[in-house]
């Protein structure tokens, strides 16, 4: 009875969230990320898979709203002057690749004896990248706000944009579409022009002092509703005035951008775009056509190869052109060569147009979508098998017959503190680091630095371990220092090894090696910290001394029973506030 009234499809909603859950930790954990564990799932509980649904299509529709949150996030991190500084990007950058690539791939559906109109708006389609993947690896790899993101997202930007005059075209090139007036086509951009002159008034005269208001209330849920009045209040009225709902999202966070609200919308929104992107994922998995693939598997093939070919082709040599790196190129175009979610909106308007019939709506519909399942795999391969990023050593010398009492590995923030000491006493020292960039800073700051690998035993060797009294390890990845201290252990015995420790189980790896001292890299400094609270609460400076050397003690003990034990013994000299709590309650 409880579930006849309920009035909800609790079996559908369990069921999506169970997929997701079961299959992206899965996906996660074999190294081929979210969004192929995302398409997986949906493909697998899908109207071609176990059938658990018949019509992916109107929860695809729904799911695009964690698209438009996506959006609206990425334009709170978007102030107007950084924004304005990307105008070359936008209109330069996005609008080349743009124009090349609906006039090359058009060209695919001419050369397979398609109408030139349908070829077109194909080939149109194809071009509009998906912004919910690109987004999604861009986060996942920490890349959106690199500069190598940014152009990404400029050129999303302008696809976004591109919406309209596309949309525009097909009712141009249906039958009976000539007869537009160029007064309608004016009043058509003026309708757009004016809603996003609309939204912008709106977000500087009224968001602001609107969120001033409802956060006097303490309200937290009725802030929590207001974000999401305005994202999707923002992306309705963007598609009233003829534009894309990631837009008005996307214009909407921009006018937040620099607002004091700014962090609390942020949090508001992000559980909801988290969900409701994955939910468009798995929607893009179920609407696969297994059946539309297998009647038309060759013609299906030869164009999602032709098309991401092509796209590809082009998307490299604009970026190339743009001066960008070879590297930034190629990953560049990995990640965007293949059709989006806007491709399915211009296609609906084409058939209901008439200029594409209902078979070839569903072939270009796989067409996209396979080529959306393949960028996950593509993005994995690139990073696989992409050779080694090759470091420019110019003006940087490596070392030769160098001698020293002391050789310091790694000159990172850590190294740089550790050799203030020695260099204060005079101590003659050998540095190295394997990051040419930072030796050349450092020159600045009048330090020399040899370059070299403290993991190669020739390096070593040239730097001065055989004859050095005291070796430091200073690297910042445990993995690597570990990896040192075993080889210079081995190899030079005599020496004294002194280890930077990453944690305390690093610390007790460090010693199970043979170095001699390690220094976990937080302890001393966290310590200092915390009797600089006993002063601030007026604790006497003796009293203090007194209680920073007794933990000092005790986690030398631990640490002491732990090497010979594991890492839960001498628990008891740990001061804990249990006892205290459980007395307070």
């Amino acid at each position: 009875m409880a579930t006849e009234s309920a009035g909800v499809d609790l079996v559908s909603v369990v069921t999506l969230l169970g997929a997701a859950v079961v299959a992206v930790p899965v996906f996660k954990r074999l190294g081929l990320g979210s969004v192929l564990g995302y398409l997986a799932a949906g493909l697998a509980i899908g109207p071609f898979g176990l059938a658990l649904f018949s019509d992916p299509m109107a929860i695809l529709h729904v799911a695009e709203l964690g698209v438009v949150m996506f959006l609206f996030i990425i334009g709170l991190e978007m102030e107007p002057s950084k924004l304005w500084a990307m105008r070359r990007d936008i209109f330069g950058l996005g609008l080349v690749q743009v124009l090349i690539c609906i006039a090359v791939l058009g060209l695919v559906g001419v050369a397979l004896d398609y109408p030139y109109a349908g070829s077109l708006i194909a080939g149109a389609g194809f071009t509009l990248t998906s912004t919910a993947i690109v987004m999604q690896m861009l986060q996942e790899r920490n890349d959106i706000a690199a500069p190598k993101g940014q152009r990404m997202v400029s050129i999303l930007l302008l696809e976004d944009l591109a919406i309209v005059p596309l949309l525009a075209l097909v009712a141009f090139l249906a039958p009976g579409g000539g007869d537009l007036t160029m007064t309608d086509r004016l009043v058509d951009v003026a309708i757009g022009l004016g809603a996003i002159a609309a939204l912008v008034v709106a977000g500087v005269y009224l968001l602001n002092p609107m969120f001033r208001l409802l956060a006097a209330s303490r309200a937290r849920e009725v802030m929590t509703a207001a974000a999401l009045l305005v994202v999707l209040g923002s992306a309705l009225w963007m598609q009233l005035g003829g534009l894309s709902l990631a837009m008005g999202a996307f214009l909407a966070g921009v006018l937040l951008s620099e607002s004091s609200f700014r962090h609390q919308l942020e949090a508001d929104v992000e559980p909801f775009r988290g969900i409701l992107l994955g939910l468009f994922f798995l929607a893009v998995g179920m609407a696969l056509d297994l059946s539309v693939i297998a009647d038309n598997w060759q013609l299906i093939a030869v164009s999602v190869a032709s098309l991401m070919t092509l796209k590809a082709a082009i998307i490299y040599g604009v970026a190339r052109l743009n001066k960008s790196s070879h590297a930034e190129a190629l990953e560049r175009t990995v990640i965007m060569a293949q059709g989006g979610e806007f491709a399915f909106v211009l296609y609906s308007a084409a058939l209901a147009f008439g200029l594409i019939s209902l078979e070839e709506n569903a072939i270009l519909s796989a067409i996209v979508i396979v080529s959306m399942v393949l960028t996950p795999l593509m993005v994995i391969l690139h990073d696989r098998f992409r050779p080694a990023v090759s470091v420019s050593t110019e003006g940087v010398e490596a070392p030769e017959g160098l001698s020293g009492s002391v050789l310091i590995i790694g000159f990172g923030r850590f190294g740089q503190i550790a050799s203030q000491p020695l260099l204060a006493r005079k101590c003659s020292i050998t540095i190295i680091d394997d990051d040419a960039e930072m030796i050349r800073a450092a020159e600045t700051f009048g330090f020399k630095v040899w370059f070299g690998d403290g993991k190669r035993l020739d390096i070593l060797k040239a730097a001065g371990a055989g004859t050095a009294r005291a070796i430091l390890i200073a690297t910042d990845k445990k993995e690597t220092t570990t990896r040192i201290a075993k080889l210079v252990k081995h190899e030079f015995p005599n020496a004294v090894i002194l280890a930077r420790a990453w944690d305390r189980a690093h610390a007790l790896e460090l010693i199970k090696e043979g170095v001699d001292h390690q220094m976990r890299e937080l302890f001393h400094s966290a310590l200092a910290l915390g009797g600089e609270v006993l002063e601030v609460l007026g604790i006497d400076p003796d009293e203090i001394a007194e209680i920073t050397e007794g933990v000092r003690k005790r986690d030398a003990e631990r640490l002491a029973l732990q090497t010979t034990g594991d890492l839960y013994s001498g628990r008891s000299l740990i001061i804990g506030n249990a006892e205290d709590a459980k007395a307070g309650a």
